[in-house]
C-alpha cells in the first residue's frame, strides 16, 4: 500500500511535497551518482598503478646523490665511489649559473671526489714541480680521472682529453658539490685571501669571474648558517610553541562558546564603530573644507589642475574635501537604511550563531574533526610528493657529445660510452668526450613522464577536494540532525557526527566525487594558466598577457562560485541524501529565495569569525611575544635563550591563526547547515499540529511564528 503523497505551497508559491514523518537527515537512503563512484574507485586504482610503476621506474637516489660525467652517483655503497661523496667540477667558469650546477648540466666534466680542494694550482704548474718533488702530484690526481697517472703527458693533450682540470681553486662542499670559497675582506671580494688566480691556460683572472660561475652561493651558504640556528631555536622552544598553540586551542574553544551570549553585542559595537567613525571622517571633510575657505588657489577645481603625480596637492583644494564628505555622507545613510530595514534579518543572522554555538556544545566531537580533514590531506600530499619525485627520475641515463671545438658537428647529439670509441667521432673532433648530461629514455614510459605528471597532480586536487567535501559533507549531516531535534537534545541521535560519516561514505561517495571532480578540473586549469604566465614573463605580446590575465580572473571566480555552490550541495545531500546535480540546484534556488538573508548571515560570520581569529592568533602572539623575550618576571627563568626570538613567535602566531580557523571553520559550517536547515523548514512548514517548525523558540520569536500544541510520538 503505497502513503499518498501531501502536497503544500511554500511561502514562494512553489508546490511542495512533505513527508510528516521527516526528521531531518533520513535514514532510507540510496547510493548516489553511482557511475562518478565507480570512475572514482577505478582512478584511485589507477593512481595507485601509476605509484608502483613509478617506484618500480624512479630512483630517488638521483635527487639525493649527485652524478659524475659517467653516470655514476657519488658516494653510493659498494660502488668505486663510496668514498667519494662531493662532485667536482673541472673548470666551474663554464657554468653560467648555480641553477646550472644543481640541475647537473654544467658542460664540463664532473668527477666524484672525496673532498674538495683546498689550494689554488694548475697542472702547468704542477708538471713543472713534479720533476724534483711528487708530492704535488699526489695531491692533484686525486682531482684527475681514476687511472690517469701520466703527469708527464704534454698540457695540451692533456687539455684536449680533460684528463685533469687546467686549474683547481679553494672550495667548500655545499649540495654535495664543490664551490668556490667565496669571502669578503675590506669589502673586496676574495677565494683564500686572493683576488687573482691562474686559470691554467696563461691567463691570470680575478675571482670576480668566479661570481658569474657561482652567482648567489655566498647568500645560500650564509642562509645555511642562519637555518642552523633557526633549528637551534626550534629544538630549545619546540614545548613552549606547543603550549601556546594549547592555549590558542582553549581560547578558540572559549570563544565559540561566549558567541552564544556575546555573538548580537559583539555585531553591534562594530556596526556603531563603522557608523561613528564614517560621522567623524564627515565632520573632519567639512572642518578641512572650511579651513581652507579663503586660501588662494583652494577654489581652483581638479579639472583645472589635470592630473599630479603629488597626490597631496588635491589636498589643498576645497572641492576635494567635498566630495569626500558627500560621498561619505552617502555611506553613512545607507548603512542606516540598511540597518533600518534590514534589522530583522540581521536579528536572524545573529541568532542563528547562537544556535551554531548551541549545536557544537551538544556535539562538542565536531571541534576535531578537522584533525581527520588535515590527516586525509597529509596523506594525499605525501602520495602526490613522492611519486612526483620517483616519476621525475624515472629516466635512465643519457650521454651527450661534448667537445672542445664548438664548430664539431656532433657536440651535444646522443652517444653510447660503450661504443664511442668505436666511432669517427674523436678523430673529427679531437678531444670529445662522452659524458653523461641528463635523465631520460625514449621508451613509450619515458615519452609520456609529462602526461603522467599532469596525471598525478589533477588526480592529486581530486582527492584533496573530495577530502574537503567529505568532511564538509559529514560536519552538515551532524548538525543537521540537531536542528532536525523537534525536543533539543533529547531527540539528537547517538553519535551523530559517527553516524553522518558513515552515511556520507557509504551512499555519497559518488556525489561527493563528482562535486570534487568539477572542482579540480577548474584548479587544474587555473594551475595550467598559472604555468604559461611564468613562462611568458618575457614576452613582449600584449594581447597574450591581457588574454591571459582575462582567462585567470574568470576562472578565478569561477573556482569560488563553484566551492560555493559544492559547499551547499554537500549541506543538501547530508539532508535528503539526493544526488549531487538536484542538490546543487535546491541549493542554489533555495539560497536565491532568500538572497538578501544569505548576504547578510555571510557578512555577520565573516565578521565575528575574523575578528575571533584575530583575537586568538594576536592575543597568544602578545603573549609570546612578552614570554620569549623575558619580559614576564615569573617566567624569565623559564624562558629559553634563543638566536632569533621571532622564530618560535610566528611559529606561534601562524599555528594560533591555523588552530583558530579550525575550529572556526567547524563553526562556519554548522552556520551554514542551520541557516540551509532553517529556510528549508520555513518553507516546508506552517506550524500546525501536522508540520510544526523546527526552530528554536528564538528564532519563532523573531520571525513572530508560534507552533501549535502537538504531541510528538
Amino acid at each position: 500500500m503505497t502513503k499518498k503523497e501531501e502536497f503544500y505551497y511554500g511561502e514562494n508559491g512553489e508546490p511542495r511535497k512533505f513527508d510528516p514523518k521527516f526528521r531531518g537527515p533520513i535514514h532510507n537512503r540510496h547510493c548516489t551518482d553511482v557511475l562518478c563512484c565507480v570512475i572514482f574507485v577505478v582512478v584511485i586504482l589507477g593512481y595507485i598503478a601509476l605509484g608502483i610503476v613509478a617506484w618500480v621506474h624512479g630512483d630517488p637516489r638521483k635527487v639525493a646523490y649527485p652524478t659524475d660525467s659517467y653516470g655514476q652517483f657519488c658516494g653510493q655503497k659498494d660502488t668505486p665511489n663510496e668514498n667519494k661523496t662531493i662532485l667536482f667540477y673541472f673548470n666551474i667558469l663554464k657554468c653560467a649559473s648555480p641553477l646550472v650546477l644543481i640541475n647537473l648540466q654544467c658542460p664540463t666534466t664532473q668527477l666524484c671526489v672525496s673532498k674538495c680542494p683546498d689550494r689554488f694550482a694548475t697542472y702547468i704548474d704542477m708538471q713543472s714541480s713534479y720533476r724534483y718533488n711528487k708530492s704535488y702530484w699526489e695531491y692533484y690526481r686525486q682531482f684527475c680521472k681514476p687511472g690517469f697517472s701520466k703527469p708527464w703527458k704534454s698540457v695540451a693533450q692533456v687539455m684536449r682529453d680533460e684528463d685533469c682540470p687546467s686549474m683547481i681553486i679553494p672550495s667548500r662542499p655545499f649540495l654535495k658539490r664543490c664551490f668556490p670559497d667565496f669571502a669578503t675582506k675590506n669589502g673586496v671580494l676574495t677565494v683564500a685571501n686572493q683576488t687573482t688566480f691562474k686559470d691554467g691556460r696563461g691567463k691570470t683572472r680575478n675571482v670576480t669571474d668566479l661570481r658569474e660561475a657561482a652567482n648567489g652561493i655566498n647568500n645560500v651558504l650564509d642562509a645555511r648558517s642562519v637555518g642552523m640556528k633557526i633549528f637551534e631555536d626550534y629544538a630549545s622552544s619546540w614545548y613552549w610553541i606547543l603550549i601556546g598553540l594549547f592555549i590558542a586551542m582553549v581560547v578558540s574553544l572559549l570563544f565559540l562558546v561566549l558567541l552564544r551570549f556575546i555573538a548580537g553585542v559583539l555585531f553591534w559595537i562594530f556596526i556603531f564603530g563603522v557608523i561613528g567613525i564614517i560621522g567623524y571622517g564627515i565632520w573632519h571633510c567639512y572642518w578641512e573644507y572650511h579651513r581652507l575657505h579663503g586660501i588662494p588657489g583652494s577654489d581652483l577645481t581638479i579639472y583645472d589642475i589635470g592630473f599630479q603625480t603629488d597626490f597631496r596637492v588635491y589636498l589643498q583644494l576645497r572641492q576635494t574635501w567635498l566630495a569626500f564628505m558627500i560621498l561619505l555622507c552617502i555611506v553613512e545613510v545607507v548603512i542606516i537604511l540598511m540597518l533600518i530595514f534590514l534589522r530583522n534579518r540581521i536579528r536572524i543572522a545573529i541568532a542563528l550563531l547562537k544556535e551554531g554555538s548551541r549545536a557544537i556544545g551538544y556535539i562538542m566531537s565536531t571541534l576535531f574533526y578537522p584533525i581527520i580533514t588535515f590527516i586525509l590531506i597529509a596523506i594525499c600530499i605525501s602520495y602526490w610528493a613522492v611519486t612526483a619525485v620517483f616519476l621525475a627520475t624515472s629516466g635512465e641515463p643519457v650521454y651527450k657529445v661534448m667537445a672542445n671545438q664548438s664548430l664539431c658537428k656532433y657536440a651535444n647529439l646522443t652517444c653510447y660510452p660503450e661504443t664511442f670509441n668505436t666511432t669517427n667521432v674523436t678523430k673529427l673532433c679531437p678531444g670529445a668526450q662522452c659524458t653523461f648530461a641528463f635523465y631520460g629514455g625514449e621508451s613509450l614510459y619515458h615519452r609520456y613522464i609529462l602526461i603522467f605528471q599532469i596525471s598525478n597532480v589533477f588526480v592529486f586536487l581530486w582527492l584533496v577536494n573530495f577530502a574537503i567535501a567529505l568532511g564538509q559533507c559529514t560536519l552538515a549531516g551532524a548538525f543537521a540532525s540537531y536542528y532536525w531535534a523537534f525536543r533539543k537534545p533529547a531527540d539528537i541521535p547517538a553519535c551523530p557526527l559517527f553516524s553522518s560519516f558513515g552515511r556520507a561514505i557509504r551512499y555519497h561517495t559518488g556525489s561527493l566525487a563528482f562535486g570534487s571532480l568539477i572542482l579540480a578540473i577548474v584548479q587544474l586549469i587555473r594551475v595550467i594558466l598559472e604555468y604559461l604566465d611564468h613562462k611568458l614573463k618575457g614576452s613582449q605580446n600584449v594581447f597574450a598577457k591581457f588574454l591571459l590575465c582575462c582567462l585567470k580572473c574568470c576562472f578565478w571566480c569561477l573556482e569560488k562560485f563553484l566551492k560555493f555552490i559544492n559547499r551547499n550541495a554537500y549541506i543538501m545531500i547530508a539532508i535528503y541524501g539526493k544526488n549531487f546535480c538536484t542538490s546543487a540546484r535546491e541549493a542554489f534556488f533555495l539560497l536565491m529565495r532568500n538572497v538578501v538573508r544569505v548576504a547578510v548571515l555571510d557578512k555577520v560570520t565573516d565578521f565575528l569569525l575574523f575578528l575571533g581569529k584575530i583575537l586568538v592568533a594576536g592575543g597568544v602572539g602578545v603573549l609570546g611575544f612578552f614570554f620569549f623575550t623575558h619580559r614576564i618576571p615569573i617566567f624569565t627563568q623559564e624562558a629559553p635563550s634563543l638566536n632569533y626570538y621571532w622564530v618560535p613567535l610566528l611559529t606561534v602566531i601562524i599555528g594560533s591563526y591555523l588552530v583558530a580557523h579550525g575550529f572556526f571553520s567547524v563553526y562556519a559550517m554548522c552556520v551554514d547547515t542551520l541557516f540551509l536547515c532553517f529556510l528549508e523548514d520555513l518553507e516546508s512548514h506552517d506550524g500546525s499540529a501536522e508540520r510544526p517548525y523546527y526552530m528554536s523558540k528564538s528564532l519563532l520569536k523573531i520571525l513572530n511564528k508560534q507552533n501549535m500544541q502537538t504531541k510528538r510520538q
